[in-house]
């Protein structure tokens, strides 16, 4: 498969690479200019605000979950994350795969990277976006994949099938996995580390870094290019994704029931054939004590994903011997919701003190 690569930026340069095109570097990485800038923003995901989307619906009431085998946190949100210490480049719309679209179409999955400029090999990190299996935006995140870069890793931010393109749970784990092994089998190129590998995902890419991390191995998702490169991760970051997804809404008021009532876009991308929510769309179904460390958050004020969600994986892997560290942030809700008219509910995830957890766990992930 050919690979297409749009553009690489440098701070303060301006770079073509093969047959793409130029990307001005004012955009991305105009943070690493100088010290202890704010991060760069996220543009609007592509798909929200135009109307394209499926609305998400929002609960009213979060009642109260166990944290006994949590840790609650409650970041300042005006202590943020600061970038421009460390120079970076970005190589953006690399073709990872090509797969089945609706209608028979082929379509292209594609990835950006951000990395330290300066050489060596360094810690892969492969982000995995939320969008309510409906959309999945690879240039979501930018300010916390930024900070993380600057940490001396490389960022890939990947797509995946969703629901729209009436794929399931099958095609997003595969295509994840398939992203993986494309970086693996260019480590050299983009200066990646192929040994030190962590999937990092946000709400529904949580739910699929999750998947990831629990089937190392499992042949089933292995499917598409570079099949000689293993998949396997060593490291897993969920933040407030579903596990067992049938009941995603269940510290809400009973309104929310219909988020996963049949023919809604959760219910047709958990589903195997006719059977909604199977055991295999489960991450549960899957662990055992060979799992990666997981490191996973949650807010208790979340009104999109039940906080339950993240507890329910956590003591199952506690309890298969897995190690598994659960921060719940008190307050905070699910994450960015600056596309729902709410940007600040992203600061208690942007703070330094969340961020800085994050830092720490892939540096020595236990």
């Amino acid at each position: 498969m050919n690979r297409l690569r749009k553009g690489l930026v440098v701070a303060g340069t301006l770079a073509v690479l093969g047959t793409g095109t130029a990307v001005v570097a004012s955009d991305a990485p105009a943070a690493s200019k100088a010290a202890g800038t704010p991060c760069p923003a996220s543009p609007l995901p592509p798909g929200m605000g135009g109307g394209n989307m499926p609305p998400i619906p929002m609960a009213t009431s979060v009642k109260p979950s166990d944290t006994s085998t949590s840790i609650v946190i409650k970041p300042n949100p005006a202590d943020q994350i600061m970038c421009g210490r460390t120079a970076l480049k970005t190589v953006s719309s690399v073709v990872f795969a090509r797969v089945p679209g609706p209608g028979g179409q082929s379509r292209d999955l594609a990835l950006d990277i951000v990395a330290p400029t300066a050489p060596g090999k360094y810690p892969l990190v492969v982000y995995i976006p939320g969008g309510g299996f409906v959309i999945a935006p690879k240039e979501g995140g930018l300010n916390l994949r930024t900070f993380v870069a600057e940490n001396k890793f490389v960022v890939a931010s990947v797509q995946y099938r969703t629901a729209m393109d009436g794929a399931t749970y099958r095609e997003g784990v595969s295509d994840v996995k398939s992203a993986i092994r494309y970086l693996r089998a260019h480590a050299a190129e983009y200066g990646i580390d192929p040994a030190r590998v962590a999937v990092w995902g946000e709400s529904a890419g949580g739910y699929l870094a999750a998947m990831v991390g629990v089937t190392n191995g499992v042949k089933a998702f292995e499917s598409g290019d570079n099949l000689g490169q293993s998949s396997s991760v060593q490291a897993v970051i969920d933040k407030f994704g579903t596990s067992d997804t049938a009941n995603v809404a269940e510290d809400f008021n009973p309104e929310m029931a219909g988020f996963v009532a049949p023919g809604s876009p959760i219910a047709r991308y958990m589903a195997d054939g006719g059977t909604p929510f199977p055991a295999a769309s489960n991450p549960l179904t899957y662990i055992d004590r060979s799992d990666p460390p997981f490191l996973i958050f949650h807010g208790n004020n979340d009104h999109i994903i039940s906080p339950s969600q993240t507890l329910r994986l956590h003591n199952a892997l506690r309890a298969a011997g897995v190690a598994s560290t659960r921060y719940v942030l008190d307050g905070a809700n699910h994450g960015d919701l600056a596309f729902a008219g709410n940007p600040a509910a992203g600061l208690p995830w942007s703070s330094r003190e969340a961020m800085d957890i994050i830092v720490r766990f892939l540096r020595d992930p236990k």
